[in-house]
C-alpha cells in the first residue's frame, strides 16, 4: 500500500513538473515584460546611445542633433549619443554582434523584421505595451515634459506595424512606400499618355516599346546609346507587391515559407520576358534608378518615397554631372497594379526600438527619448526632408505640415514638387498599403525574393535556357542561400515543413513525454499487481 502511495506521489509531482515547465514556456513573454518605475530619478545622470541612419543626407543628421539637443534642455540629466549608418543592414549587423556581449544601443532605428531576430536574444527588446499605458511616462502621460501624441494620436495602421507575438516592440518613426517616378516626356513621345493608376501591362508596354532602336544603334525615344526603360530598385518588394497583387503565396505570421509557388514562377517569366527585349533591369545589375532617369536613360524607375530629392531633372540631392542632365516633366504614380480598382502596395520606412537594460532607469529614460522623436517638431522636420509621411494624426493634421503639402513646386529645395507628390501618394494611400509577416527568418525571405528576380534578370541577359528545369534549380538554390529549407515553412519544392522547435518546447515535450510513460508503466504495474493478487487468491 505503502509502494503505492509513494508511486502515486511520485507520478504527480511528474504532471506537476510538467504543469510548471508549460507555465514557464506559456508566460515566458510576461516574465521579461519591463516594469516602468513608479517615479524618474531625476537625482542621476543617465548617457544612453542611439543608433540612427541617413542616406548621406546632412538636413536629417542636423535633425536628429537639434532635437537630441532640445530633449537635453528638457532632461539635462539625460545626455544622448549619437552613432550614425548609412544603411539598415550595418545597423542590423552591428546589434547581432553586439547582443552577445550585452552593448547594444539603448535606442535603435530599425524594422520589424530585424526586431524579430534581435528577439532571439535573451531578454534584450524592451515590450512596449505597458510603457504605453503608464499613466505618468507613457503616451501623453502626466509627467512628460513635451507635447509628445497620446497613443490614438499615432495613426493605427502604423503603429500595429511594429507588433508581434502579441506586444508592441518598437513605435513608428517615419512611413515610405514605393513610387514609380517617370519621364513623362518619353511616355508621350511613345504615343501614351500617364494614366492616375499604373499597371504592369501598361509598364511593359511602354518600357518595351522604348527599348527599340535606330539603325544607328541609338535609341529611338532619347537619341542615344543607353536606355534602360524600366529599372527597379528594390527587386524584394517588387516581388512582395507583386505576389500580394495576384494573391499569391509568400509567407504567413507562423513563418511558414510559402514563396516558392507556381505564380511566382509566372511573375518571373514575365519578367524574363521583358528582359529579353531589354526593356528591364535592376539596380543591383545596372545601378542607381535615379541617376539613369535624370540622364534621360529610363522612362521608369521605381524607387522609395524616401528617396524622392534623387528623382528628376531638378532634383535637389542629384549627384550627376551638370551636362548629364536632361530637362522633363517628372510624374509620380503608386507602382504598377495588376487590378487597378484594387491597389496594394507596400509599408515601409523606419521604426524605433529600446533594448533592455539592467537598470530600469536607464530604460525609462530611452523611452523618454523615443517618445521625444514622436513629437511635431522632430516628426514635421524630418518628413520634409524626403518623401516620408509622419506617424501621428497629430502632426499629419498640423497646420504648418498641411502648409507645406500645399506649396508643392514654389521650389526646388523644400518644396521640391517631386518630394512634396511622393509623401502625398502615401498619405492617400495608407489604406492600401500593406506589411509583411514578421518572424526570425523573415528578413533572409525577403531577400531570397529579390534575389528570385535578380537571378532570372542575370540569367537571361547571360543568355541561359530559363525553363521549368532553371525554376525548380532557382527554387532549390535561393532556398539554401537563405536557409529557409531550417525555417518554419516550404523547403526548396514549396511543401511544407516543420523547422527545428525551440529549446524550450523540446525540453516541454520531452517531460511531458516522460510523464505519460511513467503513467504507462504505472498502469501496466498496478494491472500486473491485479492479476498477481487475483492468482494468489485462487490459489488460498
Amino acid at each position: 500500500m505503502r509502494k503505492t502511495k509513494r508511486a502515486i506521489l511520485f507520478l504527480l509531482a511528474a504532471v506537476m513538473l510538467a504543469g510548471i515547465l508549460l507555465t514557464g514556456c506559456h508566460g515566458a513573454k510576461e516574465q521579461i515584460a519591463f516594469r516602468t518605475p513608479e517615479e524618474f530619478d531625476t537625482s542621476r545622470n543617465y548617457e544612453i546611445t542611439f543608433w540612427a541612419k541617413n542616406d548621406t543626407n546632412l538636413t536629417q543628421v542636423k535633425i536628429y542633433k537639434k532635437a537630441i539637443e532640445d530633449f537635453r534642455n528638457l532632461y539635462p540629466n539625460i545626455t544622448v549619443n549619437l552613432r550614425l549608418y548609412t544603411n539598415y543592414g550595418d545597423i542590423y549587423n552591428d546589434v547581432i554582434t553586439n547582443i552577445s556581449t550585452n552593448t547594444t544601443p539603448n535606442v535603435c532605428i530599425t524594422y520589424p523584421d530585424h526586431i524579430a531576430t534581435y528577439l532571439t536574444g535573451n531578454n534584450s527588446v524592451v515590450p512596449l505595451d505597458d510603457l504605453f499605458a503608464d499613466p505618468k511616462y507613457g503616451l501623453g502621460g502626466s509627467e512628460i515634459r513635451f507635447d509628445g501624441p497620446r497613443q490614438g494620436e499615432i495613426v493605427e495602421k502604423f503603429l500595429n506595424e511594429c507588433a508581434f507575438d502579441g506586444y508592441h516592440y518598437a513605435v513608428p518613426f517615419m512611413r515610405s512606400t514605393e513610387a514609380c517616378y517617370i519621364n513623362k516626356d518619353y511616355v508621350e513621345k511613345l504615343g501614351y499618355e500617364v494614366p492616375d493608376v499604373l499597371t504592369w501591362d501598361f509598364i511593359w508596354e511602354v518600357a518595351d516599346k522604348a527599348a527599340e532602336k535606330n539603325a544607328d544603334g541609338t535609341f529611338k525615344v532619347n537619341g542615344q546609346k543607353v536606355m534602360f526603360p524600366f529599372i527597379y530598385k528594390s527587386t524584394d518588394n517588387m516581388m512582395i507587391q507583386m505576389l500580394k497583387q495576384k494573391n499569391g503565396g509568400y509567407s504567413n505570421f507562423r513563418g511558414d515559407i510559402e514563396i516558392f509557388n507556381d505564380t511566382t514562377k509566372e511573375l518571373l517569366q514575365n519578367v524574363a520576358d521583358h528582359v529579353g527585349k531589354k526593356a528591364f533591369t535592376t539596380f543591383a545589375i545596372s545601378g542607381y534608378p535615379a541617376n539613369y532617369l535624370n540622364a534621360g536613360q529610363c522612362v521608369f524607375a521605381v524607387d522609395s518615397t524616401a528617396g524622392a530629392t534623387w528623382m528628376g531633372s531638378h532634383a535637389p540631392l542629384s549627384d550627376i554631372s551638370e551636362d548629364k542632365y536632361v530637362n522633363f516633366e517628372t510624374a509620380v504614380r503608386p507602382i504598377p497594379q495588376f487590378d487597378p480598382e484594387h491597389p496594394q502596395m507596400i509599408s515601409q520606412g523606419p521604426s524605433v526600438c529600446i533594448f533592455n537594460k539592467e537598470d530600469p532607469q536607464e530604460v525609462l529614460a530611452s523611452w523618454l527619448f523615443t517618445q521625444y522623436l514622436l513629437t511635431n517638431d522632430v516628426q514635421i522636420a524630418y518628413s520634409q526632408t524626403e518623401g516620408y509621411a509622419p506617424v501621428t494624426s497629430k502632426a499629419l493634421q498640423n497646420e504648418a505640415y498641411q502648409d507645406y503639402l500645399s506649396r508643392g513646386g514654389e521650389d526646388n529645395d523644400l518644396h521640391y514638387d517631386v518630394k512634396i507628390q511622393a509623401a502625398k501618394l502615401l498619405i492617400d494611400n495608407i489604406d492600401n498599403s500593406f506589411v509583411t509577416p514578421v518572424f526570425n527568418g523573415s528578413t533572409s525571405l525577403r531577400n531570397a525574393a529579390g534575389q528570385l528576380i535578380e537571378n532570372v534578370t542575370k540569367s537571361v541577359r547571360r543568355k541561359e535556357t530559363v525553363d521549368d528545369a532553371y525554376y525548380e534549380k532557382l527554387y532549390q538554390n535561393v532556398s539554401s542561400l537563405y536557409r529557409l529549407d531550417q525555417l518554419s515553412g516550404a523547403g526548396s519544392d514549396g511543401k511544407a515543413q516543420l523547422g527545428p522547435l525551440p529549446k524550450m518546447s523540446v525540453i516541454l515535450l520531452g517531460s511531458l513525454a516522460g510523464v505519460w510513460v511513467l503513467i504507462g508503466a504505472y498502469a501496466i504495474y498496478l494491472a500486473r499487481q491485479k492479476k498477481k493478487a487475483e492468482k494468489d487468491r485462487k490459489i488460498h
